[in-house]
């Protein structure tokens, strides 16, 4: 961002100043005021436990050249532009320097895997031109905003990341992005706890209402309710598929594959090979994933890549390459098991995925499923986790152990199924431990030994997962 405290002034409709920091050029924008530095916009967001403007002398202190609050600030010796909204502010300068850049500006949302598939992409992008992206998953009205503000502008592509949980998110998020090509990877049930009756697929195709001029849509054709959405918009979209159904793009995949060279030996496993189709142009490729998920971000990353001029041969050699962000599928060795990190947050159709990649990946190896529950469901909780134990029986897991709430409706599910293996609830790291010990006496750590094991660790972030990962990372060195 260069923009100076005049030009957000005028931008947010306050009066403009003829003091000379009014000319002072801000270059970033900051709500941590640890993070603060010359050049910084200090924005104060009221949150449950802290309030931003509490810290704003400090923000200001380590260099802040103006704050953005929602109370007049006396004290402050830099410029403040006070507000109704501090975060609808941050959203109208995002806007402003949005219209600014040169960038072919692309936004990735979806239920599940958009974090991947928007780094994935911008991977791809960076091989063709220089390229800016939402720092992980800080894809809500605060974080995407920051992450428009923070580039330098002179990119040639932004790949930005749009996550909804109530209604109106995509509204908010769509008039600042105004994207060149909006991705719509999938949608399933997640937050439909606060995305009301007009349903998943409705609240994200609301993405493809807000395209730049001459602005072009790529939405999967696998989900009914999705393509349906998205044609009602109106916009001019493409479609791809995984699963044979007519479209511009489709990617199968053909099974595990040898990793490139110089790959992470930790995620050697983790690679598969599928086979393309663009627009008549058949390619085939390698990547870091695995099964039905894999093909879907696969042909989504090289559909849109292709959309923006990327030759074929700089997909594959980026899909090649590209690494997965943290807690997303990330695999590690510990003793005689491979253990799958894929515990940052979890919906039911993200948690179908993983499952069938990671059952897929053990293939005739122990399969151990430790899982946490979903949460942000609403009135499907329940039947959404019922369904869970149904699917998970029917991939027949050597145990599975459960942390959070539901455990009664995961087991209700599994029964019907027929599963009858270990079912161990657990609710912190030494409940894990004793259950960890109770299934290896069943005789899983002998067989794990001989051809080792394979562990998932998947659940919404409130079951922090990984403190149960880590007990059996430290078990094993």
């Amino acid at each position: 961002m260069r923009l100076t405290v005049n030009e957000a002034a005028a931008c947010l409709g306050l009066p403009q100043s003829a003091e000379p920091a009014a000319n002072a050029v801000l270059t970033s924008v900051v709500t941590d005021s640890r993070a603060a530095g010359p050049g910084s916009l200090f924005v104060c967001v009221s949150g449950c436990r802290v309030d931003g403007h509490d810290f704003a002398a400090v923000a200001v202190g380590q260099g802040a050249g103006a704050v953005l609050a929602s109370c007049p600030l006396p004290h402050i010796t830099a410029p403040v532009f006070v507000v109704p909204d501090t975060v609808k502010a941050l959203g109208c300068l995002a806007a402003q320097w949005r219209n600014r850049t040169r960038a072919r500006v692309v936004g990735v949302t979806g239920t599940a895997g958009k974090t991947t598939v928007k780094e994935a992409l911008a991977q791809i992008l960076s091989l063709a031109g220089k390229t800016a992206r939402t720092a992980m998953n800080h894809n809500n009205q605060i974080g995407m905003p920051r992450a428009l503000l923070n580039t330098d502008g002179d990119e040639d592509f932004w790949v930005m990341e749009a996550g909804i949980s109530q209604e109106g998110d995509m509204d908010d998020l769509g008039q600042v992005l105004r994207p060149d090509l909006a991705l719509v990877l999938n949608a399933g049930a997640g937050h439909t706890e606060g995305l009301g009756e007009k349903g998943v697929a409705w609240h994200k195709a609301r993405l493809l209402s807000y395209l730049a001029k001459g602005g072009k849509g790529l939405v999967c054709a696998d989900y009914p309710d999705l393509a349906r959405e998205a044609k009602a918009t109106g916009a001019d979209v493409r479609f791809f598929s995984v699963t044979g159904r007519e479209a511009d793009f489709q990617a199968v995949y053909l099974g595990a594959a040898t990793p490139p060279e110089g790959a992470d030996a930790s995620a050697a496993e983790s690679y598969g090979k599928f086979q393309l189709w663009l627009e008549g142009t058949t390619l085939d490729v390698i990547a870091p994933f695995r099964g039905e998920y894999g093909a879907e971000n696969v042909v989504a990353v090289a559909a849109a890549a292709h959309m923006l001029g990327v030759d074929a041969s700089t997909i594959a050699q980026g899909l090649a390459a590209a690494h997965m962000p943290a807690q997303r599928f990330n695999q590690v060795q510990s003793g005689s098991w491979l253990i799958i990190d894929d515990t940052y947050n979890a919906n039911p159709l993200s948690m179908r995925r993983m499952l069938e990649a990671a059952a897929e990946q053990a293939g005739t190896r122990p399969f151990v499923a430790v899982l946490g529950a979903m949460l942000e469901l609403g009135a499907q909780a329940a039947a959404e986790h019922e369904a869970l134990g149904q699917r998970l029986a029917k991939l027949n897991p050597a145990a599975i152990v459960w942390k959070g709430p539901h455990a009664g409706d995961v087991r209700a599910g599994l029964t019907q199924a027929g599963y009858t293996g270990p079912w161990q609830p657990v609710d912190d790291a030494e409940d894990f431990k004793k259950a960890w010990h109770a299934v290896q006496e069943n005789g899983l750590e002998a067989k794990a030994r001989a051809n080792g094991g394979v562990v998932l660790f998947k659940g919404s972030r409130s079951n922090k997962l990984e403190t149960l990962m880590t007990a059996l990372t430290d078990r094993h060195e």
